[in-house]
């Protein structure tokens, strides 16, 4: 048998959920006459009033109060009860009490017997609707977040790549003898990045460890232009982190480090916890900077840092502290990440 889709299966569940609902319904609008029967007189006024609910809740709520046409709503409304009160003092009132037939008992008396039950039935659908849009608006929300994610990942990837690329082009030319073991190298890290990262998260041992070879790769390329050091303390957890987000700092401080000719490179990489789940990450990098004020100018650093920035927002709303700043010569990050053992992907 084929699965119902999810369109049937919401209609079905709306269909079974409002004979449920008129059930009780009535139920209430029979025991509040004082006798525990249902009158053929109650079955018809509440089949009229059922009717009219029907109306209000499948015409003039989608039609014109969903679409906040207020006034042409409120029109609708007050008709359908001048209805609902012509028939029964036209129509029922003459068929079920012929001995009240003509007595009008005003608008006031009518309307207390009509809007209670016409409140519960419209109000509980319109609670329906409200659930359901509530529902389509998270189910948006995540697919647009999805989106961006993957807009930001595919942007970095290719960063990456082609920075690496072009520095293994470089000693190939030369015909250095480390060509093949940067190779070696780049080809672990983008096994990492093609294959390792497509889940949102990934294991914390599993992030360091392509942390600490791609640091490697770099080191081996400065060669001894400068002095890259790396201390990891965050090792042998459970938790788990957004693949390459830290990546990003590190290729940026080897990035700025060999744009600065005039001293060695010099760069710092420190991973510890600070609390049971906070896991501090620091970058630390000679710096030398291009504009008047001293200051990183983030629009002239590619893509990398403005979209990690954007990353953590997605991924870890309120879990994050991230510092970026010139001290001195040396151009600092400091990250504090509060991770979790498990995060929904």
């Amino acid at each position: 048998m084929d699965r119902i889709d999810p369109v049937s299966k919401d209609r079905l569940l709306e269909f079974l959920f409002q004979i449920v609902l008129h059930g009780l319904v009535l139920i209430f609008f029979a025991v509040s006459r004082s006798h525990p029967e249902i009158s053929a007189a109650e079955w018809a006024y509440f089949a009229l009033y059922a009717l009219g609910c029907l109306a209000i809740s499948y015409f003039l709520l989608p039609r014109y109060l969903y679409r906040r046409r207020y006034l042409l709503f409120g029109m609708g409304l007050m008709l359908i009860v001048g209805i609902f009160i012509l028939v029964e003092e036209l129509i029922l009132e003459p068929i079920y009490y012929p001995k009240r037939a003509g007595r009008f008992p005003g608008i006031f008396m009518s309307l207390l017997e009509i809007l209670p039950v016409v409140t519960a039935l419209v109000a509980t659908k319109f609670a329906w609707d409200a659930h359901k849009a509530q529902g389509r608006v998270m189910e948006l929300e995540s697919a647009i977040v999805a989106s961006e994610l993957q807009l930001l990942r595919s942007q970095i990837d290719p960063h990456f790549l082609f920075n690496n690329l072009n520095n293994l082009y470089a000693y190939a030319i030369e015909g250095s003898p480390k060509t093949p073991q940067i190779i070696l190298e780049l080809s672990s890290v983008l096994r990492y990045v093609l294959y390792d990262c497509r889940e949102k998260f990934v294991p914390l041992n599993q992030e360091l460890l392509q942390l600490e070879n791609y640091l490697h790769l770099n080191e081996l390329q400065i060669e001894e232009r400068g002095v890259v050091e790396y201390h990891n303390e965050a090792g042998n957890t459970n938790f788990v982190i957004a693949p390459l987000i830290l990546s990003v700092f590190v290729e940026n401080a080897f990035k700025h480090g060999q744009s600065n000719q005039s001293s060695a490179i010099r760069i710092h990489v420190h991973c510890y916890f600070e609390a049971k789940n906070r896991l501090i990450f620091e970058c630390k990098n000679n710096f030398v900077p291009k504009s008047a004020s001293g200051k990183l100018d983030e629009s002239t650093s590619g893509i990398g840092l403005p979209n990690v920035r954007k990353r953590l927002e997605l991924l870890y709303p309120n879990r994050h502290e991230l510092t970026l700043g010139v001290v001195g010569t040396e151009f600092h990050v400091r990250l504090a990440l509060d991770l979790k053992t498990n995060e929904v992907g």
